[in-house]
């Protein structure tokens, strides 16, 4: 069986490397697998480090499985959102290392951890939904309304924005870019620096600051799948 995603654990540092080859398309099995490297850094109490490969985060879903529709299609899309709730109330906190672009489903997990950290170079970072005809799911606007600055949020995800990296820093998307080989030191160390935390009052306090848009993504994903018929 292929590994899709890849678990290293130094120093109560956990990385959580994706890794398909190509886009790092988020598949059911993609998904599954991050889930199953969270259930991981959880056991252990680590900081974790969410990252791809070299010049791509993730392109988003699988669109072959999207495409092909049933309830594969429809696991993989509630999977994905319950993702980025479960990393917005992740117990400890987590840096995304964002190695390139990040499009889509991408940005939305992007957008969910605690700390955000991009590469800069000519890459693209976007909700590109409206642009290829798909309506922006109800959970993915409570995603980036949650973590984007008002204007940038309607530019978003109305207008299918594409943004380079520093416009990314700019919009909410990233704290900072760094050049591409500076990417994993930085990530290193935020993570490094978030491990001093009180992990329990961080997580107690992620919860309550994060209740209001916590309520809402979730109401948003039951409203989509309450949406959508059975098949």
């Amino acid at each position: 069986m292929t590994t899709l995603v890849t678990y290293e654990l130094e120093d109560s540092i956990a990385t959580i490397r994706m890794d398909d080859g190509k886009v790092n398309a988020l598949s059911l099995a993609m998904l599954g697998e991050i889930d199953a490297a969270l259930d991981r850094a959880a056991a252990d109490g680590a900081v974790a480090v969410l990252t791809g490969r070299d010049g791509r985060f993730s392109a988003g879903f699988d669109l072959a499985q999207l495409r092909a529709g049933g309830p594969d299609a429809s696991a993989m899309l509630r999977a994905g959102f319950d993702l980025a709730v479960r990393m917005l109330s992740f117990p400890v906190p987590i840096v995304v290392a964002c190695n390139g672009h990040a499009i889509a489903m991408g940005v939305f997990l992007l957008l969910s951890g605690d700390a955000r950290i991009g590469v800069a170079g000519p890459y693209k970072i976007t909700a590109n939904e409206v642009a290829i005809g798909l309506t922006m799911p109800r959970a993915a606007l409570e995603i980036c309304r949650a973590r984007l600055t008002p204007a940038d949020f309607d530019r978003a995800v109305t207008l299918s924005e594409v943004y380079s990296p520093d416009g990314a820093v700019a919009a909410g998307f990233l704290e900072r870019a760094v050049p591409a080989e500076e990417l994993g030191d930085a990530a290193r160390q935020r993570a490094e620096a978030l491990r001093a935390l009180d992990m329990p009052a961080h997580a107690a306090t992620k919860l309550r600051a994060r209740a209001d848009a916590l309520q809402a993504i979730r109401e948003a994903i039951d409203a989509e799948f309450a949406a959508v018929p059975a098949s």
